[in-house]
């Protein structure tokens, strides 16, 4: 049983992203600051913000629409990823990416079961 958003692996592993997004963005130039940097490390911290806002709202629905808002957001991470690697910041690899897609996955794996839960009432 899930008492705290704490127990939900989805954050779990989408606060992990984070420290991973923090160490890749560090390669970043120092230009880049207070533009990709800031703007990619906001994205993917609010991937787990919105998870466990979300668990503390009074209803399912709540929780659904947060964790659209955290899908979303790792959306803007993956995207902001590659614009990162096409302006030659980064090299991604594949062990980022399959991080980014198994939280993708989760947060998916979520909102339809949050989803049946809701229709079962």
């Amino acid at each position: 049983m899930v008492k705290s958003y704490k127990d939900l692996e989805v954050w779990q592993k989408s606060v992990a992203l984070v420290t991973e997004i923090y160490a890749l963005t560090k390669k970043f130039p120092d230009d880049e600051k207070f533009g990709l940097t800031n703007q990619v490390r906001r994205a993917a911290v609010s991937v787990p913000s919105n998870i466990s806002e979300g668990s503390e709202r009074k209803s399912t629905q709540d929780f659904i629409r947060y964790i659209n808002i955290a899908a979303g957001s790792l959306a803007e991470v993956q995207t902001q990823l590659i614009i990162a690697e096409n302006l030659g910041y980064i090299k991604l690899n594949s062990e980022i990416n399959e991080k980014i897609q198994h939280v993708q996955a989760m947060l998916g794996a979520l909102r339809k079961a949050l989803q049946n839960k809701e229709e079962k009432r």
